[in-house]
């Protein structure tokens, strides 16, 4: 059994007992339910920012804790003062060690697009984020049909949010329709292995649809990697673990916004 298929096996024991916990009926009660969205591709294709999703972690399967105390209020908070477009939160407790209340915390404190980062395969999970303050979530094309991408990205676009479809191999694209999602993202970690390679983005660059937001995910560690992305038509840049090593995340994304502005500048990208 892979990790992933590990994962799903756990996640589908996890929305047993959350939805005896708390109901859809409670959920939709929450006082983000009937709140409007922050546009992801709204700040994602703005000029004037970064494109950089900042990601808030504190463990990885592969890894084991990156950075156990991390403060998601103060970490967050930090990001968008750093410069970056919009925050990512794990929200996913068993395998990443995120607490429940992470994703609300970040909602409280930052006006800006959230992303809902989980192994998301239910109704009930888009619900979820949609109570918890999210405006995007995660679908990753690996452990989904093509049906149950367009049915969970139609139920996300009825609550208001947008979609980030995850893609690790090029047939993943054949099999699914753009048309059902907001943003395609390269995730650069492979999930058999989890070597990570930026290669992997530059050679699916090319199979993707031109009018289509492109971001690429994970093994970004400068503000040269970013400079190379963009040439191959992506938009945004997911990082995570590349902060969240480093004892104050926030300043080292705050280092790494002043060198994509200064590379920026140099070669006008």
């Amino acid at each position: 059994m892979t990790i992933l298929e590990k994962i799903k096996e756990h996640k589908i024991k996890e929305i047993i007992e959350k939805k005896e916990l708390y109901p859809v009926k409670l959920l939709e009660r929450s006082v983000y339910f009937n709140t409007e969205c922050v546009s992801l591709k709204k700040y994602i294709k703005d000029p004037e920012r970064s494109g950089i999703i900042a990601e808030f972690k504190r463990k990885s399967p592969s890894k084991g804790f990156i950075n156990k105390y991390a403060d998601v209020e103060s970490i967050s908070i930090g990001y968008m003062q750093a410069g970056a477009s919009a925050l990512s939160i794990i929200t996913d407790e068993y395998f990443f060690g995120a607490k429940k209340s992470d994703i609300e915390i970040a909602r409280k404190f930052n006006y800006c697009p959230i992303l809902r980062k989980d192994f998301i395969i239910d109704d009930y999970q888009v619900i979820e984020a949609k109570s918890k303050g999210a405006d995007t979530i995660l679908l990753i094309a690996k452990m989904l049909k093509p049906t149950e991408i367009k049915g969970l990205a139609k139920l996300a676009k009825n609550l208001g949010m947008e979609i980030l479809l995850e893609i690790h191999e090029k047939e993943e694209l054949d099999d699914i329709c753009i048309e059902d999602v907001d943003i395609v993202g390269v995730n650069n970690r492979s999930l058999n292995t989890f070597d990570v390679d930026i290669q992997k983005s530059i050679e699916l660059s090319s199979f993707m649809p031109e009018n289509i937001i492109k971001i690429a995910e994970s093994g970004i560690e400068s503000a040269e990697n970013i400079k190379l992305l963009k040439e191959n038509g992506f938009d945004g840049f997911l990082i995570g673990e590349y902060f969240m090593k480093h004892s104050d995340p926030a300043e080292k994304c705050k280092e790494l916004v002043k060198q994509i502005s200064k590379l920026s500048t140099e070669y006008k990208i």
